[in-house]
């Protein structure tokens, strides 16, 4: 009889823990209930009593992965929320992603950290402009998705309809795993298409608490709700009938989606889309390092940073960084090496998140999302590691800038305040922060990919910093990249301006596409390149 040596048990370990992890994130358009769904994902596997509402009544509490003054006061997730919870026996890394468009840059850093995604969808709105923009990231990505059509409890358009519309517009298949019984706004339930029984829901004052439900076989269902049940079947029966049965490996190959019906503020539906996951969704793999080499589960341990937070906790003015673990075992205190510096890191302070609500975390593993505090080491896209020989991870991306400003403190006697306050917004990639030497440092210059971020970098210098700030907007629209910077003094000019953002990375700012093909027609030798997310002018 042999016995297995401490790497082989630590080994076994890790690939069975890995294998319970089930990391996603929901994306999907504003205002088509992702917070909200979020919460009831929460409400379902009995980590919270009772749900609130994104748009609740007078005293009822805001979500829990929306805590930042604005986001509660406008009803939108500006940030991305990370939740950690257990369920049957998985544990589940819900990745909460900001809906509105000007976060998108937020969003793509979340889903270089997922395995799936859960697509909402509006019933009334089916595919809605900001969601198609967050499934080509997806898409890019090659990440799987499984859609939840939500909002059945309210007017809508046609079932059908909207699965043709996944088909025709994003070319995903659908192929639905439920199937609604009724017309949006008449839900009455929805036909289990793996079982073939009808599933009927049962309301709680204000969506509060965990619907109930019925499972009634189909000779009931039939006799109970009529020609609503019939027509479901009917419908069902004709979307499998052109390619909509369920196959695992077209949905892994994120070529077909499987679709579920449902209303996230009854909570209709959800246990579904819970049980979905923790059976299809993909487990951790080995992630491809910068070099192409795959980091198998069971290697030394390594994590990517992909999202700096500061100010979560009001009472503690700390910075917190998330981090997606890739291989090995995450202990609590071990000294890791952040690769970008080669300098080593303590994590004496690891953390477990849920929502604003912190807890001490001791062990992690493959897919699970650890917050490291105290982390003003640490940027996003740093990749930590244990031992030798280093790993790291490839480098997240900035957008294409569409909005510029110049910021100055409002008060110059908050001067150093101010510069802390842009210091710790351009880590934790709230704005991108652009300088140059006809500025100087006291005039930087903010870059949004939406003009709602500077809103957000203003209230936090004030609230956070007490430093209020004047933002002077810049007229520019277009942005290239400069690849040869002795060229700089070529492209400064009235209509263009190169500024150098913190990665080192010079940019070159036209005020419109004509000055920049203007500038291209004068000097062919000036070498511009596009940017991530860039438009191709």
């Amino acid at each position: 009889m042999t016995t297995a040596t401490p790497a082989t048990a630590v080994s076994a370990t890790v690939l069975a823990e890995a294998e319970r992890r089930r990391t996603f994130a929901v994306i999907s358009h504003p205002d088509a209930g992702k917070s909200t769904m979020t919460e009831a994902l929460a409400l379902h596997a009995k980590v919270i009593s009772e749900a609130g509402a994104v748009h609740g009544k007078a005293g009822r509490r805001g979500v829990v992965s929306d805590w930042m003054e604005m986001e509660k006061a406008r009803g939108i997730s500006i940030t991305s929320a990370a939740l950690q919870f257990s369920y049957r026996d998985c544990v589940i890394n819900l990745l909460d992603t900001p809906g509105h468009a000007d976060f998108s840059e937020d969003t793509y850093r979340v889903l270089s950290a997922v395995d799936c995604a859960v697509m909402l969808l509006d019933a009334a709105k089916g595919l809605e402009p900001q969601t198609l923009k967050l499934f080509d990231v997806c898409r890019y990505r090659g990440i799987p998705v499984i859609t939840f059509i939500n909002k059945w409890d309210r007017p809508g358009r046609d079932a059908l309809d909207l699965c043709d519309e996944l088909v025709d517009r994003i070319g995903l298949q659908a192929m639905p795993l439920t199937w609604p019984v009724g017309d949006a706004g008449h839900f009455r339930g929805v036909l289990d298409r793996r079982s073939g029984h009808f599933v009927r829901y049962q309301r709680t004052a204000g969506g509060a608490t965990a619907a109930g439900e019925e499972h009634l076989p189909p000779r009931q269902a039939e006799a109970e709700e009529g020609v609503e049940w019939t027509r479901a079947c009917e419908e069902a029966e004709l979307l499998g009938a052109s390619g909509g049965e369920f196959e695992l490996e077209r949905f892994l190959e994120a070529t077909a989606t499987p679709v579920l019906f449902g209303s996230a503020v009854l909570n209709f539906g959800v246990r579904q889309l819970l049980d979905l996951l923790v059976e299809i969704a993909p487990r951790p793999t080995a992630r491809p390092d910068a070099t192409g080499n795959p980091r198998e589960l069971d290697a030394p341990f390594s994590a990517f940073v992909f999202k700096v937070q500061t100010g979560m906790d009001p009472a503690h003015r700390d910075q917190v960084a998330f981090a997606r673990v890739c291989s090995g075992v995450f202990e609590r205190g071990m000294i890791v090496t952040n690769a970008a510096t080669g300098k080593p890191f303590a994590t004496k302070y690891a953390q477990q998140v849920f929502g604003q609500q912190r807890s001490t975390l001791d062990t992690a593993f493959p897919g699970d999302v650890i917050g490291l505090v105290n982390a003003t080491a640490l940027g996003v896209g740093d990749t930590l590691h244990a031992g030798k020989p280093a790993v790291r991870f490839p480098g997240l991306p900035s957008f294409a800038p569409a909005h510029f400003a110049v910021a100055r403190p409002a008060d110059l006697s908050r001067s150093k305040q101010f510069r802390k306050g842009i210091e710790q917004l351009e880590s934790e990639g709230v704005v991108q922060v652009l300088r140059s030497l006809r500025r100087g440092d006291g005039a930087p210059v903010f870059a949004a990919v939406g003009p709602m971020q500077f809103e957000v970098a203003a209230h936090r210098l004030e609230a956070e910093f007490k430093s209020p700030v004047r933002l002077e907007p810049l007229p520019y629209t277009v942005v290239r990249r400069l690849a040869d910077p002795t060229q700089r003094s070529i492209v400064d000019s009235g209509r263009s301006e190169v500024l150098t953002r913190t990665d080192g990375m010079d940019l070159a700012l036209f005020v419109d596409s004509t000055a920049l093909g203007v500038m291209r027609r004068l000097h062919p030798e000036v070498r511009l390149e596009s940017l991530v997310a860039g438009t191709d002018d």
